[in-house]
């Protein structure tokens, strides 16, 4: 039999009975019919589904598809919760058809597999124990987390949200992965004529604002973040630009603040560098551990970043904000033989990358904390670690994005032996 190879042959909207095999990094699972690989969303491992094909893959390798009828369901199945999911409609979330455990089951398979493919690492083998994708207090069960969200505008100036990789605007009257207090300021019933987008932010130190877009960033409102101490004790204040990046689970902060500054343990006196540092988050927290005889280096390349971040951390003297690009500035301290006690690397979904890992290295740390919201590129870059002399030694997967494919994932690497 011939196998089919061009999408003549299975055309967009051509529906297959196909059975669904493993779960794929993506928010889809994959599928094969007559030797074809298929990319299909909205289903789960080991169901028996018709397939609608939606698209093509580069160079014909794969096709996109959706299940559009469920023949044999898995178990972890569900209804999902807003009646805007499904195939052909808003394609914010990629789960919502699967109950928590088993979105969560899901997320830990695509780290296991992405560190093994990746970095020939067998996780369980190499931290001792097994992995497990872990919640975030602050949602309510998986929903109700989102305090940022960009509403696109259609041509009449409704917002809504777009279809999945698609620029159709979907007209939504709730969006129930959203905060009550952003769907609360009731943007969804407004018109916003002669716009592209309106973002809307609720800060956890004030009310929510609305910012249509284009506005410029520039012009961008600043709100005020809230973030305990890990001790305990106080709490820390950040402005952050409404636009500006600040994570979009109200307990992200906490959360993975207490797992980066437990893991790495500052003590008084050492020298800690924040790469991609952002507002002064890790910074903040660094610089009260270290004191005053300790020295903090944040580097960040945005310029409305780094503004918020200096006046963040003007309580700390040891604290120095610099603005570059955080490959260029620490090739520049490992060939000027800086050195470095602590290194926490919170990089974009693109991740460090092999020059920034290895000259992280040859700063000599003890403990690096990794923070990186995409699997595949963290599982690479500790490929690179590896080879420039810093082993994983822990790693924790945090589950801040329910019902879609997102994750955060902290790793912990220190010198080899």
């Amino acid at each position: 039999m011939s196998h089919p190879t061009t999408t003549e042959e299975l055309p967009v909207g051509s529906v297959l009975e196909v059975t669904v095999e493993t779960v794929a990094h993506g928010g889809h699972c994959v599928a094969r019919h007559e030797g074809r690989v298929l990319f299909v969303r909205h289903t789960l491992p080991g169901e028996r589904v018709r397939a609608r094909v939606t698209g093509e893959g580069p160079g014909g390798r794969f096709l996109r598809a959706d299940a559009v009828e469920v023949l044999e369901p898995a178990a972890g199945r569900v209804e999902p919760p807003c009646p805007y999911a499904g195939p052909a409609r808003c394609g914010g979330c990629d789960w919502q058809h699967a109950d928590l455990a088993t979105q969560r089951e899901l997320k830990r398979a695509v780290v296991l597999e992405q560190f093994d493919r990746l970095a020939g690492i067998d996780l369980p083998a190499a931290l001792g124990r097994d992995v497990v994708v872990e919640p975030v207090p602050g949602d309510e069960a998986g929903l109700r987390w989102r305090t940022r969200v960009e509403f696109a505008v259609d041509g009449t100036g409704r917002p809504g949200l777009r279809g999945h990789r698609s620029h159709e605007v979907i007209p939504v009257e709730d969006c129930m992965i959203a905060r009550d207090a952003v769907v609360g300021t009731g943007v969804l019933r407004r018109r916003f004529p002669g716009q592209r987008a309106v973002d809307v932010i609720a800060p956890s130190g004030g009310e929510p604002v609305l910012v249509p877009v284009p506005g410029g960033t520039e012009r961008a409102p600043l709100v005020l973040e809230r973030v305990p101490t890990p001790t305990g004790t106080g709490e820390f204040e950040f402005g952050v630009a409404a636009r500006g990046f600040w994570q979009v689970h109200p307990g992200a902060p906490e959360t993975f603040l207490r797992t980066v500054l437990g893991w790495l343990d500052p003590r008084p006196g050492e020298r800690a560098l924040d790469l991609y540092a952002g507002v002064g988050l890790f910074a903040a927290a660094l610089a009260d551990a270290v004191g005053d005889s300790g020295r903090v280096h944040a580097v960040e390349g945005d310029r409305l970043a780094v503004e918020h971040a200096r006046d963040n951390l003007t309580p700390w003297a040891g604290v120095r904000v610099t603005r570059d690009r955080v490959d260029r500035a620490v090739r520049r301290m490992a060939r000027a033989g800086e050195r470095a006690d602590l290194v926490v690397l919170d990089p974009p979904r693109s991740g460090a990358g092999k020059a920034v890992v290895r000259d992280v290295a040859r700063l000599g740390p003890r403990a690096v904390a990794y923070v990186a919201c995409d699997p595949a590129a963290l599982a690479r870059d500790v490929g690179y670690a590896r080879d420039a002399g810093l082993d994983l030694v822990d790693l924790r997967v945090f589950d801040a994005f329910p019902m879609t494919h997102h994750m955060e994932c902290i790793a912990l690497l220190v010198p080899a032996g």
